[in-house]
């Protein structure tokens, strides 16, 4: 960290750090050290060096016995910029406060400021350094490194000498260097807990709720569905344009939505109404998220079984939670929640009447697919089956159209497509469909997000 202020030796003051004292801490995975390369009074730098020790890296997780292999072996990402991370919360955590005992009025202060990460890892599309620090004021220049300067041939290792610009009170630069080095690595060394939503939460406070990247720095940051929509739900400012809210599939590693808050209510609201109007009384809720579907039905006298599935566990009990199925034991009988994957026969989806799958199938591979319409329709065979995803045609719309509507999704389908695979499998395990569009529809485009509605041929 480089500032040209004058004096610029007030640094010290604000990272309560003396330029002419070199700081070493241990750390649980090594150690760091803070020095002043140099310190004048038009130029000051102050530098944090870490030392990554892998056999303590491995040590401090340890669960085995003592005296065997397993502290030394173990299957934990080298994440550096999570390293990094930890390591400027441990050096500058005063700073990070934005307080100065010295140098109160300084702290409060925006100073010219460069940044240079030497080697940092940014994992993603190449624009995202730009995507991340850009919004925050920062001139970014992203240098790529090769995997080895002899082999150019080789190409890119996902490394880059990163050096931002800007004029930010120390604090901030701080803060956004804390939160957005594990954004940019896409991983953490450590286990992720409620505890970094809090986290997230407490360092992005001020920048992070007006940040254009807001879901997807939420994203990559926590990487849990029911961690991400428990930091989204309280970034969410009320009626706040174009806010996005996640899909009921939504994965650990999802992004920025393009879709409009409201289209989910219609989306959750018109599958409702399609399982009711069916006549279903027993009725299955494959990827059901956090419940929200559920609870619609719920409300519904003619639904007398609910069965929600999912494969995140984390998200099962915020369902729940949201359905309130401890306060409410009578609701037991009529609401169950199953942790299970669609990607293997399970013969307790066997038997009901009717079933949704609403913006799931995207959150696949495509590969997978055959396996999910075997499982769902050959195996477990709903009478009635409602399936939402999105138009990709309808993306050519947006203000920044974008091949795939989240991040985190697989494929999306145009129309025809869509209805080729919908029709197949109708004819495959002894269906008929229908088609209805949901939301805002585009005269050339077609709708925004396509519903098909498969019916049990009768015999």
């Amino acid at each position: 960290m480089t500032t040209t202020h004058a004096p610029a030796t007030d640094l010290g003051f604000l990272l309560m750090k003396h330029p002419e004292r070199v700081l070493e801490r241990a750390l649980p995975f090594g150690k760091s050290l803070v020095f002043y390369p140099e310190a004048t009074a038009e130029r000051t730098t102050a530098a944090l060096l870490v030392e990554v020790d892998p056999v303590a890296l491995s040590r401090a997780s340890a669960g085995g016995e003592a005296g065997t292999l397993e502290p030394y072996v173990n299957d934990r990402p080298y994440a550096s910029g999570s390293f990094l991370a930890v390591a400027l919360r441990d050096a500058f955590g005063t700073a990070l406060t934005g307080q100065s005992r010295d140098r109160p009025d300084l702290a409060a202060t925006p100073l010219p400021l460069i940044l240079e990460l030497p080697c940092v890892a940014a994992r993603g599309q190449s624009d995202l350094p730009a995507r991340l620090f850009e919004p925050l004021g920062y001139e970014v220049e992203v240098t790529p490194l090769p995997l080895d300067p002899q082999f150019p041939e080789w190409g890119e290792r996902p490394y880059v000498q990163l050096t931002l610009r800007g004029t930010v009170r120390v604090a901030e630069a701080l803060r956004h260097l804390y939160v957005l080095l594990p954004v940019l690595d896409g991983k953490k060394h450590y286990f992720i807990s409620d505890d970094e939503v809090e986290k997230l939460l407490r360092h992005g406070q001020g920048w992070l709720e007006a940040h254009p990247d807001r879901d997807l720095i939420t994203a990559r940051y926590l990487r849990f569905r029911g961690l991400v929509t428990q930091a989204r739900a309280r970034l969410t400012v009320p009626d706040e344009p174009g806010t996005a809210e996640p899909g009921l599939a939504e994965s650990p590693e999802s992004g920025e939505s393009l879709t409009p808050p409201r289209l989910h209510d219609e989306r959750l609201d018109t599958v409702a109404g399609l399982l009711e109007q069916s006549g279903a009384r027993r009725v299955l809720d494959l990827g059901c998220g956090e419940g929200k579907l559920l609870r619609r039905l719920l409300k519904v006298g003619q639904f007398r079984e609910l069965v929600g599935v999912d494969l995140n566990a984390r998200s099962l009990e915020i369902a729940a939670d949201k359905l309130h199925l401890k306060e409410r034991p009578e609701l037991r009988e009529r609401v169950k929640l199953l942790h299970g994957s669609l990607a293997y026969p399970d013969s307790r989806l066997k038997g009901f009447d009717a079933a949704a799958l609403v913006e799931v199938i995207e959150h696949l591979e495509p590969h997978r697919l055959a396996t999910l319409t075997q499982n769902v329709l050959g195996y477990a065979r709903p009478g009635t089956l409602v399936v939402t995803t999105p138009n990709r045609e309808y993306n050519a719309t947006f203000e920044a159209p974008r091949t795939l509507r989240h991040a985190d999704h697989r494929f999306e389908w145009t129309r025809a497509e869509f209805q080729t695979w919908a029709q197949a499998a109708a004819e495959g395990y002894g269906y008929t469909v229908a088609f209805h569009d949901l939301g805002d529809v585009h005269p050339e485009y077609g709708p925004i997000t396509q519903l098909a509605l498969f019916s049990l041929a009768q015999a």
